[in-house]
């Protein structure tokens, strides 16, 4: 789903991101709920990034100074009761307007026709988008899991944030 969204965009910099695990649902400017592995996992759109809803899990990733968020991590891994979850996230900065808009525009088709998608275009730049898209669902033996990733480009610096999440049921 691809939301062309009326409000300005609040984060402009890969380094204002936070990262907070467990808040409450926020604000959304758009949010898809998706079944996928009995769970119900909201996809949700906010002016400052992004946040997953799924399960026991609330993620968000996020300008929030103030609101008990730590600085975006590369990597970050915790347990739930029956899951255990782990997050990495990178930037990836590129050498120009045309490269960093071809990426952009590469990540929005790949996405464009998915049903387990959440796009949202902010005004300003055709490249100020934040995208989320579940990873699906894997069976491994006996584990079960749910992932996702997320995109948050940045026009003004050129920079790119991709994280990937996975939740897992513990054997």
């Amino acid at each position: 789903m691809r939301a062309v969204l009326d409000t300005p965009y609040q984060d402009a910099r890969a380094d204002g991101l936070s990262f907070a695990l467990g808040l409450p649902p926020l604000e959304a400017l758009a949010v898809l709920p998706v079944e996928r592995g009995g769970l119900t996992v909201e996809l949700r759109l906010l002016g400052a990034s992004h946040q997953v809803i799924a399960g026991p899990l609330s993620e968000t990733v996020a300008c929030l100074p103030g609101d008990g968020a730590g600085p975006l991590p590369g990597s970050a891994a915790t347990t739930l009761p029956g899951w255990s979850y782990d997050f990495t996230a990178t930037t990836a900065v590129h050498a120009g307007d045309a490269e960093f808009g071809r990426a952009v525009d590469a990540v929005c088709a790949r996405l464009a026709d998915r049903g387990d998608a959440l796009t949202g275009a902010f005004p300003g730049s055709r490249h100020a988008v934040t995208a989320l898209a579940l990873d699906g669902t894997e069976t491994d033996d006996e584990r079960a899991g749910l992932g996702w990733r997320t995109w948050h480009a940045y026009p003004q610096t050129r920079e790119i944030v991709m994280t990937r999440s996975r939740l897992v049921r513990p054997t």
